[in-house]
């Protein structure tokens, strides 16, 4: 074949380092507009993105240019070093090691991005960890809970 062709829709979540509930509103659709940056200068196409105050979502399509954990590394560590640089949070800001990646077919995107644009109200019913644990069980990932993002003391 010589071309390759692809639809591969990914959903990726990760957390603040030790959960702090540090991004603030009043500058998250700046970390945004730098995230979408990102992913878009790595040739990938963002779908969605939100947050809420100790966690992140994106979803976005992929291209196989890249590994996804390169793509994550870039995204974590380059929205790290800018928030750090532009000195939005006391103290040094650092994601959480990890993430969480799912992969959605063509037909499930629509509710994927609602899922995603309407965190706020997801969260008054149900915990992040408690999402989290979900999306792991419906994808059927096994995992350790002592390698889960941990409950806020």
């Amino acid at each position: 074949m010589s071309n390759t062709y692809t639809q591969l829709h990914i959903q990726c979540v990760f957390a603040v380092k030790y959960r702090d509930a540090v991004i603030n509103k009043l500058w998250q659709e700046r970390l945004y507009k730098y995230i979408i940056a990102i992913i878009n200068n790595n040739g990938h196409k963002l779908l969605a993105i939100n947050s809420m105050p100790d966690h992140l979502h994106l979803f976005f399509g992929m291209r196989p240019i890249q590994s996804l954990s390169d793509l994550m590394r870039m995204v974590k560590g380059d929205s790290s070093e800018w928030i750090n640089h532009e000195k939005l949070v006391p103290g040094k800001f650092r994601w959480q090691e990890g993430y969480g990646a799912f992969s959605y077919s063509k037909s499930h995107t629509d509710a994927v991005v609602k899922y995603i644009l309407n965190q706020q109200e997801h969260h008054r019913k149900k915990t992040f960890l408690e999402e989290y644990r979900e999306m792991l069980k419906k994808f059927e990932i096994d995992y350790e809970e002592q390698y889960i993002f941990k409950e806020l003391a």
